[in-house]
C-alpha cells in the first residue's frame, strides 16, 4: 500500500497537484483513491461532482476515484456517538445532551476527519477492488506537520492521564455499578481511551509505514525556500520523507518581455535554491499553464518525469539511530536528522527516561532506548542535517541488586 501526502503552503496549488498525482497513478494502470476536504477546487479540477456527505468515492476515470472529506459531518457522527456512551456519565454530571442539528464543527475537526478517512482507505486495501495508492490533498504544510504529529502525542498524553495498569481492579467495576445502580463513569473512561487508543495506533502505523510520503508543492517565490525550511526540519523531527518538491506555475524562460523575463528569472533563481535545499528528493518543475487547470485532459499533462512514479521504498523503520561509540570514544551517539533545521531554534531538554527535542515550533518526545537510559547526556551537536546527541555511561544509572 502508497500513502502519498500532498501539502505545501496555502495558494501553492497542492488541489491541483494532488489530482494530477492521483490521476497519473490511474493511468499507470493502479487503483487509486483521492482524499481531499476541498470539494469545491477539487470538483473543478477534477471535472465531476464527488457528491454529498455520506456518499461513497465517485469514480473519475478508470482506476480513479475521489471522496470529499467532509469534516462537519464527521465531526457530528463523532460527537452524537460520543454522548450516547458517555450517556450514564453525563446523567451523574446533569448535562443536557446536544441535539445534531446544533452541532457545529470546531476548529481541527478537519484533521481528526482526514485521519479517520485515512484509516478507512487502508482498511479497504484489503479488498479485490481495493486501492493501491492513495493521495490525500493535506492542509497547509505547517498544519500538515502538526496534524501528522496527532496520533503520536495523543496516545502520549492518554497513557498519562489514563495509564493502562490503573485498570487492574476493574473486575471490581461490575460489582460496584451493582450497588450504585449505574455504570461507573471511571469504567467508561477507561473503555473509551482503549478505543481511541486503537484508533490512534491503526493511523501512527500507517503514517509511520515506509510507504507513505509527504509531496511538497510550493510555488518559486522568493519566500519558498524560507518558508519551506522550518517544515522541512519538522517533517524529518517526526521521521516522515520527502519524496519529491513540486514546483509549480513556472513561467518559460527566454521571454522579450522585460517584465515576464524578470518574473522567471526570480522564479529561476528560487529553484535552484529549492534544489539545494532539498538534495535528497527530486524537485519537479510544473510549468504555468495561463489559466488554472480544470478537467482530467489538462491535468494529464501537468505531470511529468518522475513525479508520478511509486516511490522507492523507505529506509530503516527509526531514522533516529544509534551509534556504539564505547571502544573509541567512550560514549553512544544518538542520531537525530534534522535537515534545514537552524541552531538558533534547536532545544534539548531530557527528562527520566524521555528526551525532548525542539526544532524551530515543532517537538518531539521520545522514550530513550534501553541502552541510553543508563547514561547521561554529555552534549550535543548539529552537523550535516543531523542533531548528533552525546550519552556517557552513567554507573548511578545503573541498576543496582538487592
Amino acid at each position: 500500500m502508497r500513502t502519498v501526502l500532498v501539502t505545501g503552503p496555502g495558494g501553492a496549488g497542492r488541489t491541483t497537484l494532488a489530482a494530477a498525482t492521483a490521476l497519473a497513478g490511474a493511468r499507470r494502470g493502479e487503483r487509486v483513491l483521492l482524499l481531499t476536504a476541498r470539494g469545491g477546487t477539487a470538483e473543478r479540477v477534477l471535472g465531476t461532482r464527488l457528491g454529498r456527505p455520506g456518499d461513497g468515492p465517485v469514480p473519475v476515470v478508470p482506476g480513479l476515484h475521489a471522496r470529499c472529506v467532509d469534516a462537519g459531518d464527521h465531526f457530528r457522527r463523532e460527537a452524537l456517538a460520543f454522548q450516547e456512551r458517555a450517556g450514564a456519565a453525563l446523567d451523574l454530571l446533569g448535562a443536557v445532551p446536544l441535539d445534531e442539528d446544533e452541532l457545529t464543527e470546531l476548529p481541527g475537526a478537519e484533521a481528526f476527519a482526514l485521519l479517520h478517512e485515512l484509516r478507512a482507505a487502508h482498511e479497504a486495501a484489503g479488498g479485490p477492488d481495493g486501492p493501491q495508492t492513495v493521495v490525500v490533498d493535506m492542509p497547509p504544510a505547517a498544519d500538515t506537520v502538526a496534524l501528522l504529529a496527532l496520533p503520536e502525542q495523543a496516545r502520549r498524553y492518554l497513557r498519562r492521564l489514563l495509564p493502562p495498569e490503573r485498570q487492574a481492579a476493574r473486575a471490581l467495576r461490575p460489582v460496584l455499578a451493582q450497588l450504585a445502580g449505574v455504570q461507573m463513569p471511571t469504567q467508561k473512561l477507561y473503555e473509551a481511551a482503549e478505543r481511541w487508543e486503537h484508533e490512534l495506533a491503526a493511523v501512527q502505523r500507517i503514517i509511520d509505514h515506509p510507504g507513505t510520503t509527504v509531496r511538497i508543492v510550493t510555488e518559486a517565490g522568493p519566500a519558498a525556500v524560507a518558508d519551506l525550511r522550518e517544515v522541512r526540519s519538522g517533517l524529518a523531527l517526526y521521521g516522515h520523507r520527502t519524496d519529491a518538491v513540486v514546483v509549480n506555475r513556472l513561467l518559460p524562460t527566454g521571454s522579450a518581455d522585460p517584465f515576464l523575463a524578470a518574473l522567471s528569472g526570480q522564479q529561476q533563481s528560487a529553484l535552484k535554491a529549492l534544489r539545494e535545499e532539498f538534495p535528497e528528493a527530486p524537485v519537479v518543475e510544473v510549468p504555468h499553464l495561463g489559466r488554472d487547470p480544470e478537467g482530467t485532459e489538462e491535468l494529464d499533462g501537468l505531470l511529468r518525469g518522475t513525479v508520478g512514479e511509486p516511490a522507492a521504498p523507505g529506509g530503516a523503520d527509526d531514522p533516529w539511530t544509534v551509534e556504539d561509540r564505547l571502544a573509541t570514544d567512550g560514549i553512544l551517539v544518538w542520531r537525530v536528522p534534522l535537515p534545514g533545521a537552524e541552531r538558533d531554534g534547536l532545544g534539548l531538554l531530557r527528562r527520566g527516561d524521555e528526551v525532548v527535542v525542539t526544532a524551530g515550533r515543532y517537538r518531539r518526545i521520545r522514550t530513550l532506548p534501553s541502552a541510553l537510559r543508563r547514561c547521561s547526556v554529555s552534549g550535543a551537536g548539529l552537523r550535516d542535517g543531523a542533531l548528533h546527541i552525546r550519552f556517557t555511561p552513567d554507573p548511578d544509572l545503573w541498576p543496582r541488586g538487592h
